[in-house]
Protein backbone atom coordinates (compact mmCIF):
# COMPACT_ATOMS: atom_id res chain seq x y z
CA UNK A 1 0.00 0.00 0.00
CA UNK A 2 1.43 3.34 -1.03
CA UNK A 3 1.98 6.10 1.51
CA UNK A 4 2.37 9.87 1.17
CA UNK A 5 5.71 11.59 0.84
CA UNK A 6 6.67 12.50 4.42
CA UNK A 7 8.37 15.90 4.77
CA UNK A 8 9.52 17.72 7.89
CA UNK A 9 9.71 21.50 7.50
CA UNK A 10 11.77 23.13 10.24
CA UNK A 11 10.63 26.69 10.92
CA UNK A 12 7.00 27.84 10.83
CA UNK A 13 7.59 31.34 9.51
CA UNK A 14 6.55 32.50 6.03
CA UNK A 15 9.34 30.55 4.27
CA UNK A 16 8.38 27.24 5.88
CA UNK A 17 4.65 27.79 5.45
CA UNK A 18 5.03 28.73 1.77
CA UNK A 19 7.15 25.62 1.16
CA UNK A 20 4.50 23.48 2.86
CA UNK A 21 1.76 25.05 0.78
CA UNK A 22 3.62 24.44 -2.48
CA UNK A 23 4.14 20.79 -1.61
CA UNK A 24 0.42 20.38 -0.94
CA UNK A 25 -0.45 22.12 -4.23
CA UNK A 26 2.08 20.09 -6.24
CA UNK A 27 -0.28 17.20 -6.85
CA UNK A 28 2.04 14.86 -4.97
CA UNK A 29 0.46 12.90 -2.12
CA UNK A 30 2.21 14.52 0.87
CA UNK A 31 2.09 14.64 4.65
CA UNK A 32 3.97 17.54 6.22
CA UNK A 33 5.03 18.10 9.80
CA UNK A 34 5.86 21.76 10.36
CA UNK A 35 8.30 21.99 13.29
CA UNK A 36 8.63 25.26 15.21
CA UNK A 37 10.96 26.05 18.11
CA UNK A 38 8.56 28.66 19.51
CA UNK A 39 5.24 27.67 21.09
CA UNK A 40 3.53 29.80 18.39
CA UNK A 41 3.90 29.84 14.59
CA UNK A 42 4.50 32.64 12.04
CA UNK A 43 8.15 33.45 12.81
CA UNK A 44 9.19 36.86 11.49
CA UNK A 45 5.58 37.97 11.03
CA UNK A 46 4.95 37.54 14.77
CA UNK A 47 8.39 38.49 16.08
CA UNK A 48 10.00 40.70 13.43
CA UNK A 49 7.29 43.09 12.24
CA UNK A 50 6.85 46.31 14.20
CA UNK A 51 3.61 46.35 16.24
CA UNK A 52 2.36 49.52 14.54
CA UNK A 53 2.33 47.74 11.17
CA UNK A 54 -0.93 45.75 11.25
CA UNK A 55 -1.04 45.95 7.45
CA UNK A 56 1.94 43.61 7.19
CA UNK A 57 0.63 41.40 9.96
CA UNK A 58 -2.40 40.84 7.73
CA UNK A 59 -0.20 38.29 5.96
CA UNK A 60 -1.03 36.03 8.92
CA UNK A 61 -4.51 35.58 7.47
CA UNK A 62 -3.13 33.94 4.34
CA UNK A 63 -0.72 31.84 6.42
CA UNK A 64 -3.68 30.68 8.52
CA UNK A 65 -5.37 29.35 5.40
CA UNK A 66 -2.31 27.21 4.66
CA UNK A 67 -2.03 25.79 8.16
CA UNK A 68 -5.72 24.88 8.07
CA UNK A 69 -4.96 22.28 5.37
CA UNK A 70 -5.24 18.67 6.58
CA UNK A 71 -1.95 17.66 4.95
CA UNK A 72 -0.03 20.01 7.28
CA UNK A 73 0.50 19.36 11.00
CA UNK A 74 2.07 21.95 13.30
CA UNK A 75 4.44 20.65 15.98
CA UNK A 76 5.55 23.61 18.10
CA UNK A 77 7.76 24.10 21.14
CA UNK A 78 10.34 21.72 19.64
CA UNK A 79 13.97 22.62 19.01
CA UNK A 80 15.37 20.53 16.19
CA UNK A 81 18.95 19.59 17.00
CA UNK A 82 18.14 19.44 20.70
CA UNK A 83 14.72 17.91 21.40
CA UNK A 84 15.08 15.72 18.32
CA UNK A 85 18.23 15.38 16.25
CA UNK A 86 18.38 15.66 12.49
CA UNK A 87 19.61 12.07 12.27
CA UNK A 88 16.62 10.92 14.32
CA UNK A 89 14.29 12.80 12.00
CA UNK A 90 15.54 10.74 9.08
CA UNK A 91 13.77 7.74 10.67
CA UNK A 92 10.42 9.49 10.26
CA UNK A 93 10.72 11.56 7.06
CA UNK A 94 11.74 11.19 3.44
CA UNK A 95 13.07 14.75 3.39
CA UNK A 96 13.70 17.72 5.68
CA UNK A 97 13.42 21.38 4.62
CA UNK A 98 15.12 23.96 6.84
CA UNK A 99 13.46 27.38 6.91
CA UNK A 100 14.84 28.64 10.21
CA UNK A 101 15.22 32.29 9.16
CA UNK A 102 17.48 34.79 10.91
CA UNK A 103 17.12 36.64 14.21
CA UNK A 104 20.72 37.42 15.19
CA UNK A 105 22.44 40.70 14.34
CA UNK A 106 25.31 41.03 11.91
CA UNK A 107 28.41 42.64 13.36
CA UNK A 108 29.75 46.06 12.41
CA UNK A 109 33.53 46.14 12.55
CA UNK A 110 34.21 49.57 14.05
CA UNK A 111 35.87 50.53 17.35
CA UNK A 112 33.64 50.90 20.39
CA UNK A 113 31.45 47.84 19.91
CA UNK A 114 32.06 46.78 23.51
CA UNK A 115 30.54 49.93 25.02
CA UNK A 116 27.38 49.84 27.12
CA UNK A 117 24.56 51.38 25.13
CA UNK A 118 25.58 49.77 21.84
CA UNK A 119 22.86 47.41 20.60
CA UNK A 120 21.96 45.21 17.69
CA UNK A 121 18.66 46.30 16.15
CA UNK A 122 17.44 42.70 16.31
CA UNK A 123 17.75 42.73 20.09
CA UNK A 124 15.49 45.76 20.30
CA UNK A 125 13.04 44.28 17.80
CA UNK A 126 12.92 41.12 19.91
CA UNK A 127 12.17 43.23 22.98
CA UNK A 128 9.37 45.35 21.54
CA UNK A 129 7.81 42.41 19.67
CA UNK A 130 7.58 40.37 22.88
CA UNK A 131 9.90 37.57 21.75
CA UNK A 132 10.43 35.35 24.82
CA UNK A 133 14.08 34.83 23.82
CA UNK A 134 14.87 38.50 24.45
CA UNK A 135 15.02 40.87 27.39
CA UNK A 136 11.85 41.99 29.19
CA UNK A 137 13.39 45.39 30.01
CA UNK A 138 15.22 47.97 27.92
CA UNK A 139 17.41 50.92 28.83
CA UNK A 140 15.74 53.98 27.28
CA UNK A 141 17.49 56.66 29.34
CA UNK A 142 19.29 58.07 26.28
CA UNK A 143 17.96 61.40 25.05
CA UNK A 144 19.82 61.22 21.74
CA UNK A 145 20.08 57.94 19.83
CA UNK A 146 21.96 56.95 16.68
CA UNK A 147 20.75 54.21 14.33
CA UNK A 148 23.22 52.87 11.76
CA UNK A 149 21.62 51.58 8.58
CA UNK A 150 19.17 52.66 5.88
CA UNK A 151 16.83 49.68 5.56
CA UNK A 152 13.32 49.08 6.81
CA UNK A 153 14.54 47.61 10.11
CA UNK A 154 16.45 50.83 10.81
CA UNK A 155 13.25 52.79 10.15
CA UNK A 156 11.24 50.49 12.43
CA UNK A 157 13.73 50.93 15.26
CA UNK A 158 13.89 54.70 14.75
CA UNK A 159 10.11 55.05 14.59
CA UNK A 160 9.46 52.97 17.72
CA UNK A 161 12.08 55.00 19.61
CA UNK A 162 10.62 58.31 18.41
CA UNK A 163 6.94 57.54 19.07
CA UNK A 164 5.27 57.82 22.44
CA UNK A 165 4.21 54.78 24.47
CA UNK A 166 0.58 55.87 24.31
CA UNK A 167 0.67 55.92 20.51
CA UNK A 168 1.78 52.29 20.58
CA UNK A 169 -0.59 51.16 23.33
CA UNK A 170 -3.36 50.58 20.76
CA UNK A 171 -1.22 47.82 19.21
CA UNK A 172 -0.50 44.33 20.56
CA UNK A 173 2.53 45.33 22.69
CA UNK A 174 2.62 43.59 26.08
CA UNK A 175 2.65 45.48 29.37
CA UNK A 176 6.41 45.23 29.90
CA UNK A 177 7.07 46.92 26.54
CA UNK A 178 4.56 49.70 27.20
CA UNK A 179 5.99 50.34 30.68
CA UNK A 180 9.54 50.63 29.33
CA UNK A 181 8.54 52.90 26.44
CA UNK A 182 6.49 55.06 28.80
CA UNK A 183 9.68 55.83 30.74
CA UNK A 184 11.66 56.63 27.58
CA UNK A 185 13.78 59.79 27.61
CA UNK A 186 14.42 59.76 23.84
CA UNK A 187 14.06 63.19 22.20
CA UNK A 188 16.15 62.81 19.05
CA UNK A 189 16.82 59.82 16.79
CA UNK A 190 19.52 60.10 14.12
CA UNK A 191 19.62 57.53 11.30
CA UNK A 192 22.90 57.28 9.36
CA UNK A 193 23.66 55.94 5.89
CA UNK A 194 27.05 56.03 4.20
CA UNK A 195 25.63 56.51 0.70
CA UNK A 196 22.95 58.75 -0.79
CA UNK A 197 19.16 58.83 -1.10
CA UNK A 198 19.11 56.72 -4.27
CA UNK A 199 21.02 53.92 -2.51
CA UNK A 200 18.77 53.74 0.56
CA UNK A 201 17.01 50.40 1.05
CA UNK A 202 13.80 51.79 2.51
CA UNK A 203 10.53 50.91 0.84
CA UNK A 204 8.53 54.03 -0.12
CA UNK A 205 5.61 53.16 2.14
CA UNK A 206 7.83 52.64 5.20
CA UNK A 207 9.52 55.97 4.56
CA UNK A 208 6.20 57.83 4.25
CA UNK A 209 4.86 56.20 7.42
CA UNK A 210 7.60 57.91 9.44
CA UNK A 211 5.63 61.12 9.07
CA UNK A 212 2.26 59.75 10.19
CA UNK A 213 2.83 60.55 13.87
CA UNK A 214 2.01 64.04 15.12
CA UNK A 215 4.74 63.54 17.72
CA UNK A 216 7.56 62.89 15.22
CA UNK A 217 9.30 65.51 13.06
CA UNK A 218 11.22 63.90 10.17
CA UNK A 219 14.23 66.03 9.22
CA UNK A 220 16.45 65.70 6.14
CA UNK A 221 19.32 68.13 5.41
CA UNK A 222 19.00 69.56 1.87
CA UNK A 223 22.78 69.11 1.57
CA UNK A 224 22.18 65.34 1.67
CA UNK A 225 20.02 65.37 -1.45
CA UNK A 226 22.60 64.55 -4.11
CA UNK A 227 22.74 62.21 -7.10
CA UNK A 228 25.42 61.11 -9.52
CA UNK A 229 24.89 59.57 -12.96
CA UNK A 230 24.38 56.06 -11.53
CA UNK A 231 21.92 57.41 -8.98
CA UNK A 232 19.86 59.15 -11.65
CA UNK A 233 19.85 55.93 -13.67
CA UNK A 234 18.67 54.01 -10.62
CA UNK A 235 15.74 56.42 -10.30
CA UNK A 236 14.83 55.91 -13.96
CA UNK A 237 15.09 52.14 -13.65
CA UNK A 238 13.07 51.74 -10.44
CA UNK A 239 9.81 53.43 -9.51
CA UNK A 240 10.45 52.43 -5.89
CA UNK A 241 13.85 54.17 -5.82
CA UNK A 242 12.36 57.27 -7.41
CA UNK A 243 9.51 57.38 -4.86
CA UNK A 244 12.02 57.11 -1.99
CA UNK A 245 14.03 60.00 -3.44
CA UNK A 246 10.91 62.10 -3.96
CA UNK A 247 9.81 61.52 -0.37
CA UNK A 248 13.23 62.46 1.00
CA UNK A 249 13.28 65.59 -1.15
CA UNK A 250 9.89 66.52 0.27
CA UNK A 251 11.16 66.12 3.83
CA UNK A 252 14.19 68.28 3.01
CA UNK A 253 12.31 71.32 1.71
CA UNK A 254 9.19 71.50 3.87
CA UNK A 255 8.51 73.76 6.82
CA UNK A 256 8.84 72.17 10.32
CA UNK A 257 5.58 71.01 11.87
CA UNK A 258 6.80 71.51 15.45
CA UNK A 259 6.60 67.93 16.71
CA UNK A 260 8.14 67.16 20.12
CA UNK A 261 10.43 64.34 18.89
CA UNK A 262 12.93 64.76 16.05
CA UNK A 263 13.90 61.96 13.66
CA UNK A 264 16.88 62.91 11.47
CA UNK A 265 17.81 60.98 8.31
CA UNK A 266 21.49 61.56 7.49
CA UNK A 267 23.11 60.49 4.22
CA UNK A 268 26.77 60.48 3.13
CA UNK A 269 27.92 59.79 6.71
CA UNK A 270 29.96 56.62 7.17
CA UNK A 271 30.27 55.40 10.79
CA UNK A 272 33.91 54.94 11.80
CA UNK A 273 33.83 54.76 15.62
CA UNK A 274 31.44 54.55 18.54
CA UNK A 275 32.62 57.09 21.09
CA UNK A 276 32.63 56.28 24.79
CA UNK A 277 33.46 57.51 28.28
CA UNK A 278 33.65 55.34 31.39
CA UNK A 279 32.53 52.31 29.38
CA UNK A 280 29.35 53.93 28.03
CA UNK A 281 28.36 55.28 24.62
CA UNK A 282 28.55 59.07 24.37
CA UNK A 283 28.54 59.54 20.62
CA UNK A 284 29.16 58.35 17.07
CA UNK A 285 31.99 59.47 14.80
CA UNK A 286 31.32 59.52 11.05
CA UNK A 287 33.29 60.39 7.94
CA UNK A 288 31.60 62.50 5.29
CA UNK A 289 31.44 60.69 1.95
CA UNK A 290 30.70 61.72 -1.63
CA UNK A 291 29.40 59.92 -4.70
CA UNK A 292 32.01 58.70 -7.17
CA UNK A 293 29.84 58.54 -10.29
CA UNK A 294 29.03 54.83 -10.01
CA UNK A 295 26.56 55.01 -7.13
CA UNK A 296 29.32 54.15 -4.67
CA UNK A 297 31.03 56.61 -2.36
CA UNK A 298 34.50 57.62 -1.26
CA UNK A 299 35.63 59.25 1.96
CA UNK A 300 36.33 62.97 2.04
CA UNK A 301 38.48 63.06 5.16
CA UNK A 302 35.97 65.24 6.98
CA UNK A 303 34.79 63.82 10.31
CA UNK A 304 31.92 64.67 12.64
CA UNK A 305 31.28 63.62 16.23
CA UNK A 306 27.56 63.25 16.92
CA UNK A 307 26.27 63.25 20.48
CA UNK A 308 24.37 60.07 21.35
CA UNK A 309 23.93 58.04 24.52
CA UNK A 310 22.91 54.88 22.62
CA UNK A 311 23.78 53.43 19.20
CA UNK A 312 21.82 50.74 17.37
CA UNK A 313 23.24 48.89 14.38
CA UNK A 314 20.67 47.82 11.79
CA UNK A 315 23.06 46.38 9.22
CA UNK A 316 21.35 43.03 8.66
CA UNK A 317 20.22 39.89 10.41
CA UNK A 318 22.30 36.75 10.81
CA UNK A 319 21.13 33.13 10.69
CA UNK A 320 22.26 30.54 13.25
CA UNK A 321 23.44 26.99 12.63
CA UNK A 322 21.25 23.95 13.27
CA UNK A 323 23.11 21.14 15.04
CA UNK A 324 23.79 18.32 12.61
CA UNK A 325 23.43 20.41 9.43
CA UNK A 326 26.27 21.98 7.37
CA UNK A 327 26.60 25.72 7.96
CA UNK A 328 28.73 28.35 6.24
CA UNK A 329 29.71 30.49 9.23
CA UNK A 330 31.20 33.27 7.09
CA UNK A 331 28.06 33.78 4.99
CA UNK A 332 25.74 32.63 7.81
CA UNK A 333 23.72 30.34 5.52
CA UNK A 334 23.36 26.62 4.92
CA UNK A 335 25.56 25.93 1.88
CA UNK A 336 23.24 24.84 -0.90
CA UNK A 337 22.77 24.40 -4.61
CA UNK A 338 19.34 25.71 -5.53
CA UNK A 339 18.05 24.47 -2.19
CA UNK A 340 19.88 21.15 -1.83
CA UNK A 341 22.06 21.40 1.29
CA UNK A 342 25.71 20.75 0.45
CA UNK A 343 28.40 19.01 2.48
CA UNK A 344 31.06 21.55 3.49
CA UNK A 345 33.97 19.27 2.58
CA UNK A 346 32.83 17.58 -0.60
CA UNK A 347 30.39 20.26 -1.83
CA UNK A 348 28.08 17.37 -2.74
CA UNK A 349 24.36 17.38 -1.84
CA UNK A 350 23.45 15.84 1.51
CA UNK A 351 20.64 13.43 0.60
CA UNK A 352 17.25 14.46 1.94
CA UNK A 353 18.25 17.88 3.33
CA UNK A 354 16.99 21.14 1.79
CA UNK A 355 16.90 24.84 2.66
CA UNK A 356 14.64 27.77 1.84
CA UNK A 357 14.26 31.40 2.90
CA UNK A 358 16.92 33.41 4.69
CA UNK A 359 18.83 30.35 5.91
CA UNK A 360 19.24 29.53 2.20
CA UNK A 361 20.07 32.91 0.65
CA UNK A 362 20.78 35.30 3.51
CA UNK A 363 18.50 37.94 5.09
CA UNK A 364 17.58 39.88 1.97
CA UNK A 365 14.42 40.33 -0.04
CA UNK A 366 10.73 40.57 0.70
CA UNK A 367 7.82 38.11 0.75
CA UNK A 368 7.94 37.68 -3.04
CA UNK A 369 11.53 36.44 -2.82
CA UNK A 370 10.54 34.01 -0.08
CA UNK A 371 7.82 32.51 -2.28
CA UNK A 372 10.12 32.06 -5.27
CA UNK A 373 12.75 30.52 -2.99
CA UNK A 374 10.23 28.00 -1.71
CA UNK A 375 9.16 27.16 -5.26
CA UNK A 376 12.74 26.40 -6.31
CA UNK A 377 13.42 24.26 -3.25
CA UNK A 378 10.21 22.24 -3.36
CA UNK A 379 10.60 21.60 -7.10
CA UNK A 380 14.05 20.15 -6.50
CA UNK A 381 12.84 18.06 -3.57
CA UNK A 382 10.03 16.53 -5.64
CA UNK A 383 12.45 15.82 -8.49
CA UNK A 384 14.74 13.96 -6.08
CA UNK A 385 11.86 11.99 -4.58
CA UNK A 386 10.35 10.95 -7.90
CA UNK A 387 13.75 9.91 -9.25
CA UNK A 388 14.36 7.64 -6.25
CA UNK A 389 17.18 9.70 -4.69
CA UNK A 390 15.65 9.85 -1.20
CA UNK A 391 16.12 7.13 1.40
CA UNK A 392 13.04 5.38 2.76
CA UNK A 393 12.31 6.29 6.41
CA UNK A 394 12.09 3.34 8.81
CA UNK A 395 9.15 4.81 10.77
CA UNK A 396 6.89 6.68 8.33
CA UNK A 397 3.72 6.29 10.38
CA UNK A 398 2.39 9.76 11.37
CA UNK A 399 1.98 8.83 15.04
CA UNK A 400 5.53 7.46 15.41
CA UNK A 401 7.32 10.80 15.79
CA UNK A 402 4.58 12.11 18.08
CA UNK A 403 4.86 9.10 20.36
CA UNK A 404 8.62 9.60 20.58
CA UNK A 405 8.25 13.29 21.48
CA UNK A 406 5.68 12.47 24.15
CA UNK A 407 7.98 9.83 25.62
CA UNK A 408 10.60 12.55 26.02
CA UNK A 409 8.13 14.70 27.94
CA UNK A 410 8.09 17.49 25.37
CA UNK A 411 5.06 19.78 25.65
CA UNK A 412 4.23 19.86 21.95
CA UNK A 413 1.99 22.74 20.85
CA UNK A 414 -0.32 22.20 17.90
CA UNK A 415 -2.44 24.15 15.43
CA UNK A 416 -5.46 23.77 17.70
CA UNK A 417 -3.19 24.95 20.51
CA UNK A 418 -2.36 28.08 18.53
CA UNK A 419 -6.07 28.84 18.25
CA UNK A 420 -6.27 28.61 22.05
CA UNK A 421 -3.30 30.94 22.51
CA UNK A 422 -4.67 33.30 19.88
CA UNK A 423 -8.00 33.45 21.72
CA UNK A 424 -6.24 34.12 25.03
CA UNK A 425 -4.25 37.04 23.55
CA UNK A 426 -7.35 38.48 21.91
CA UNK A 427 -9.24 38.28 25.22
CA UNK A 428 -6.42 40.18 26.96
CA UNK A 429 -6.55 42.85 24.27
CA UNK A 430 -10.33 43.11 24.24
CA UNK A 431 -10.32 43.90 27.97
CA UNK A 432 -8.32 47.04 27.11
CA UNK A 433 -10.10 47.94 23.88
CA UNK A 434 -7.36 46.47 21.72
CA UNK A 435 -7.40 43.69 19.13
CA UNK A 436 -4.74 41.68 20.96
CA UNK A 437 -2.19 41.84 23.75
CA UNK A 438 0.73 39.54 23.21
CA UNK A 439 1.69 36.95 25.84
CA UNK A 440 5.45 37.06 26.34
CA UNK A 441 6.47 34.41 28.84
CA UNK A 442 7.30 31.05 27.26
CA UNK A 443 5.56 28.93 29.90
CA UNK A 444 2.42 31.05 29.67
CA UNK A 445 2.33 30.59 25.92
CA UNK A 446 2.67 26.83 26.29
CA UNK A 447 0.08 26.71 29.05
CA UNK A 448 -2.46 28.66 27.01
CA UNK A 449 -1.83 26.48 23.96
CA UNK A 450 -2.95 23.35 25.89
CA UNK A 451 -0.09 20.99 24.96
CA UNK A 452 -2.05 18.03 26.34
CA UNK A 453 -4.28 18.18 23.23
CA UNK A 454 -4.10 14.86 21.42
CA UNK A 455 -2.27 15.25 18.11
Amino acid sequence: MSRPLRVAVVGAGPAGIYASDLLVKSGQDVAIDLFERMPAPFGLIRYGVAPDHPRIKGIVKSLHAVLDKPEIRLLGNIEVGKDITVEEMRDYYDAIIFSTGATGDRDLAIPGHELKGYHGAGEFVGFYDGNPDFSRTWDLTAEKVAVIGVGNVALDVARILAKTADELHVTEIPDNVYDNLHRSAVQEVHVFGRRGPAQAKFTPLELKELDHSDNVEVVVDPEDIDYDEASEQARRDSKSVDLVCQTLEGYAIREPKGAKHKLFLHFFESPVEILGEDGRVVGLKTERTELDGTGNVRGTGTYTNWEAQAVYRAVGYRSEAVTGVPFDAERAVMPNDGGRVLDLDSAEPVPGLYATGWIKRGPVGLIGNTKSDAKDTTTILLEDYNSGKLAEPSKPEPEAVVDMLKERGIAVTTWDGWHNLDAAERALGEAEGRERKKIVEWHEMVSNAHPEYEI
